[in-house]
Order: C-alpha cells, then structure tokens, then sequence
C-alpha cells in the first residue's frame, strides 16, 4: 500500500532528560521546530532548554504529566504540531497512544499499535515469530491465565532451571528464576502479583532458562512500502538487574556467519508483525552458538548511539524520514561497520550501597570530550536529579578502531569524569572494564551476579575530600537556580547557548 509523504514541520518530543535532548537535536539539524514538554519539577530542566518552546504538562508524577497522552496530543494540536516523538520509555510503547495520535491527524514517529499490540505481549510475539521461522526460547504460552497446576505441569516438562515471566512484562518486572519445583508454585504466585501491579495484566508464561547466555540485539529498521533492512548487532550482556549498564558494538562474542543468520532472523520478525521505524529484536545466544528471540523493543533504544558511531548514520533522523512516508534511503548492501563502540550508562545512584537511587543539585558536571568520544547528556552543572524518574542522566561513548583502543578510550574518559552533588555508578563501571572477563568479550548475563558481587568503592583519600568540599562550597556559593519555562503553561524556551539560561549560576558569577 502506498504512502503519501508528509513534511515534519514542528515536532512535538513526548519524553524529558536526555532522549530528549537528543530527538532535538536531530530534528533542529533537519529544520524541524521542536515542543518540549515537561512536569512542573522539570520545568528549566535541561531538555526544556534545546527546545523550540515548551509546555507544562502537570505535576510531577509521572502519571499526572509525562504519562498524559491526551495531555500531550492536546499540547501538539495547539501549538501546532505535525508529529509526536515518544522516545524511549513512557508512552513509547503503548499501542493506545499510538493509534489516539493519529486518529488526531498527526504522525506518530514510531510503529503502528497494531505492530506493538503483536509485539509488546511476549505471548503473541512468541506465537508470530515460530510462525515466520525465527527460532524461540523453548517454553510454554497458553493464553496466560493458565492455573498454578497446570503451569506446574508444564514446568516439568520443560525442565528446570526455567522462568516464569510476565506477558506484558518487561525490565525484569514479574520474571522469576525457578531451579526446582519446589520453588514453583511461590514464583508463579509471586511474578502473577508483581505483574499485575506493574502492568495491570497478571498473565504468565514459561520459558527454559538459558544460563550465562549472551544478550545481543539488532537494529531494524523498515519503511511503510515493505522495505526492511538491520545495521547489525550491539552486546549487552552486562546487566544488573536485567537492566544493561554496558553495551557495545560488533559483539565481541558472534562470527561473521551467525551475524549475517542473527540479521537474516531479525528482519523476518521485523516483516513478521509489519513493522515500520526503527526497532530491536532481541536474542539470547548459548555457549554453543545458538541464538533464541528474547522479544522487541518497538522502539528507540536507549543504546542506538552504539550503532550510529559504527555504521555513520542517523537512527533518529531516519526515522522521521520513514515517519514521513518515506521509503528507506538505502539497501542492506549499503549498510557499512567500522571500528569499535562502546556505551557507559551513567546513572545517579550508589552502587556501593546497593544500588540505590541518588538525588539532588548537579553541583559539577565535567563530561570530558575528545577525538571518538561523544556524550548524550540529559543535565549539566546546576541541574536537578529528581526522585521522580528514571536515574539515566547521560551516556559515555567512544569509538575506536579496534576494542582494545576503545577499552582504553573509554577508561581514559571515566577516569577524568566528575560528577559532584549526587552519586553515580561510573566507578562501578570502570571496575566492570578493568575486569579480564570483559576484556576478554567472555561476560554473559550472570556476569555481574558471579564477578561483581563483591565489588567496593575505594576510599577517597584526605587529599580528595578537602577538594571535593571546596569544590562545592564554590559550587555552592555560586549556584542560582535554572531557568527556562515557567510553570502552568507554554512558552519560547530559553535562547540556545546562553549562558545567561544556564542553570550553573552564570549570571551570578559561579560556575
């Protein structure tokens, strides 16, 4: 079916921090005007500040703002909008969001709801992809509401370790590892209760648990006239939590030959639920070399900017080109990796006391930059860490000819990297870089489980603390609030590169 093009004009960003920051800039360098929009905690934060104008969506809870659909159609009708960006998280991936913006008239710069419906319940994702061939975890889906006993019985023949997880889960939400059957029935019982709350949907099904696998995706892409191509894989196996921490790209782990099968799997899938924009099929891959869909992200990744530095392209700008109607500017031949690209997510919360989350001022950001290294901030000097969302606030990256050199890279960035006013996970990180496992391309998913368990902070000597106090007694003294939009409603958000709209106190001298 044929697709009429539709010129973005003014884009409306539907997310905060820096995904947001980064939709931006992508869409300023295409000439499109921009809509930031915000919770009244986020007001004068940083993303607020590279748009074009901002809206106030309400109060800080998510679910009062960011989480406002009809808020945030309404915002993009007004202020005239041709399209909405979800990013990642949020709204992203909710099929009833998608289809109410464009039963709005305007575009929705990701996949169809229908797409995400078939995709987003792991359930039915399963089901279409041992339809189109692509091979899947071993398990059991019925139609997720299944009794404890009859679970039961399935478990045993599948056989254990197995796990029990969420249809609509994700993020390690409503996901149990069961070893024995003893321990079955509690973890049915227990992953159908968390599910439920996390998603409102308490269905389960069974998978066989594949231990120390690796955790490697690939990016797809695909136009609304069929076109479809991958730009390879990324590696993240290193996870806490089931949440990744490093990724990187090629996989240091798969051969050319599994590659080019793993992308073969990943378009067909992609083609499976008829996908348009960008996505990623995710697989677990064995010791033996076999690999397995995990599920779809239909959506941006967190980590794209892994692929943007080795293949040279644009992932956001090619999807407002698809989200136009635009066919696929160019073939799977076209598609080159050079190099090697690594990504840090840098968090603000405490790995030295259980990884729990940190908030507070950005007292000093310093976020070096240099030949292969690029930063996707979300904050700078000045800013807020609220309590209220995700702790992202940036993303570390280098690109280096080989691994090795980006290793190095990469260390040589953390190491000058400081952050004061709110803790962080970047030293927690340089322990996961510095460790022969990693650097050997051998970590699996149980990689911070069996290696990292142990891990502590070293002690600042007497020498650092008297100049991390002085730097933020200065810091302090110098500091005079953000600015930017003004709560209760829109307005022209703050002029670009001023510094006079910093939130590191600038305009009274500090900084």
């Amino acid at each position: 079916m044929a697709h009429s093009v539709r010129p973005i004009r003014r884009l409306l960003i539907a997310n905060r921090g820096e995904i947001a920051v980064r939709v931006a800039r992508a869409a300023r360098e295409r000439g499109i005007e921009t809509i930031a929009v915000c919770s009244e905690a986020d007001v004068g934060a940083f993303h607020t500040r590279v748009g074009d104008r901002v809206v106030v969506l309400g109060p800080a809870k998510a679910s009062d703002s960011y989480l406002r659909g009809d808020r945030i159609i309404a915002a993009a009708k007004e202020h005239g909008a041709d399209a909405i960006h979800p990013g990642y998280g949020f709204l992203s991936q909710n099929a009833d969001f998608a289809d109410q913006v464009a039963a709005a008239g305007l575009i929705f710069v990701g996949p169809s709801g229908a797409a995400m419906r078939i995709m987003g319940d792991k359930t039915s994702a399963r089901a279409a992809m041992q339809k189109a061939g692509v091979p899947i975890v071993p398990g059991f889906q019925g139609d997720g509401r299944e009794s404890v006993e009859r679970l039961s019985a399935e478990a045993m023949k599948i056989g254990f370790p197995l796990l029990v997880k969420a249809a609509a889960g994700g993020g390690g939400r409503g996901m149990r590892i069961v070893r024995a059957a003893t321990e079955l029935k509690d973890a049915i019982e227990g992953a159908s209760r968390e599910s439920e709350k996390a998603f409102g949907d308490g269905r389960l099904f069974l998978e066989r648990y594949l231990e120390g696998a690796h955790h490697v995706e690939i990016q797809v892409l695909a136009d609304h006239l069929g076109g479809a191509i991958h730009l390879g894989e990324r590696e993240c196996s290193v996870q806490r939590r089931y949440q990744k921490i490093v990724e990187e790209a090629p996989s240091p782990f798969i051969d050319d030959a599994l590659r080019e099968r793993m992308g073969q799997a990943a378009v067909a899938a992609a083609k499976a639920c008829g996908y348009a924009n960008a996505g990623t099929i995710e697989f677990l891959v064995d010791a033996n070399k076999d690999f397995y869909f995990l599920e779809m992200n239909t959506r941006l990744q967190v980590e794209h900017p892994v692929t943007e530095l080795v293949t040279g392209l644009d992932l956001v700008g090619l999807q407002l080109h698809v989200a136009e109607g635009r066919p696929l500017p160019l073939a799977q031949n076209d598609v080159q990796r050079r190099g090697h690209a690594i990504e840090v997510r840098m968090n603000a919360e405490d790995p030295g006391a259980g990884f729990v989350p940190s908030s507070g001022k950005v007292l000093l950001a310093h976020l070096p930059m240099g030949p292969g290294i690029r930063i996707d901030a979300g904050y700078e000097t000045g800013d807020v860490v609220s309590t209220h969302y995700d702790s992202l606030m940036a993303k570390l990256l280098v690109h280096a000819s080989d691994r090795t050199h980006a290793i190095a890279r990469m260390q040589a960035l953390l190491d000058e990297a400081t952050v004061l006013g709110v803790a962080t996970n970047l030293e927690f990180v340089q322990g996961v870089l510095a460790h022969e496992v990693f650097r050997a391309g051998a970590a699996t998913t149980t990689f911070v489980d069996q290696h990292m368990s142990g891990w502590k902070p070293v002690e600042p000597s007497s020498h650092d603390e008297a100049l991390i106090a002085l730097i933020v007694a200065e810091a302090e003294a110098g500091s005079s609030g953000a600015g930017g939009a003004t709560a209760g409603g829109a307005g022209r958000a703050a002029k670009r590169h001023d510094p006079f709209d910093r939130a590191d106190g600038f305009r009274s001298g500090g900084g």
